[in-house]
């Protein structure tokens, strides 16, 4: 069975590849300012879960039309996720910008925030998407407070630029992060444990997405 992740997101890929599912990637373009716009004052976990599900959804639209070799339609499920960081009320996603990441590092140094992350997942058979699940997951985050040369070299790297409320745990950001309360994968940008729970509920195992038996532990 195919599985296919909605997401640019090295990361998540890393995560899924690391626990058995090599994922093909599909990004889905949605426009995810003009979603947010739309959904107004809605809480954060329904606003991850809401950029998530369209994800989903237009990637599944599109490999639902696909063929193989053989003719056959796609079998498989697309898995969608969008993170973002709640800090104190203010929910942040990627900052762009160096002065944008300096200035959520000036919020959260020394401070907590909670990371949550939305999920879709989408059976797509015989040529149409056939039932969808969503939901969401939510990991607290301590800080440390990084001197300012280590904050500087930080933002040079370019790393806080690009993710979900300017830290990593899985990167050069997670030198600054003193604890978690949750999932680890969550911070990452996908939840394992939810991702397998919403498959269940979708009659798929993780097993069905493997992309080999795993082999014996210990030696």
């Amino acid at each position: 069975m195919r599985l296919v992740l909605a997401s640019a997101s090295p990361a998540r890929r890393a995560v899924l590849s690391a626990a058995g599912a090599e994922p093909d990637v599909v990004v889905s373009h949605v426009d995810e300012e003009a979603l947010l716009g739309e959904l107004g004052e809605a809480d954060p976990a329904e606003k991850v879960t809401a950029l998530a599900l369209a994800k989903a959804r237009v990637v599944a639209g599109q490999v639902a039309a696909e063929v193989d070799g053989d003719g056959m339609p796609f079998d498989g499920v697309v898995v969608g996720c969008d993170s973002m960081l709640d800090l104190g009320g203010e929910l942040v996603g990627k900052p762009g910008t160096v002065e944008a990441a300096r200035g959520r590092w000036d919020q959260m140094a020394g401070g907590h925030g909670e990371l949550v992350t939305g999920h879709a997942v989408i059976r797509v058979h015989d040529g149409a998407p056939q039932a969808e699940i969503s939901g969401h997951a939510a990991t607290f985050v301590t800080f440390a407070t990084p001197t300012t040369a280590e904050l500087e070299a930080y933002l040079a790297a370019g790393e806080p630029l690009s993710v979900a409320g300017a830290f990593t745990l899985d990167g050069l950001g997670g030198w600054f992060v003193e604890g978690i309360q949750g999932d680890p994968s969550n911070v990452v940008g996908i939840s394992l444990p939810l991702t397998r729970h919403l498959l269940a509920e979708l009659g798929v195992g993780i097993n069905d997405l493997w992309a080999a038996p795993a082999g014996p532990v210990g030696g």
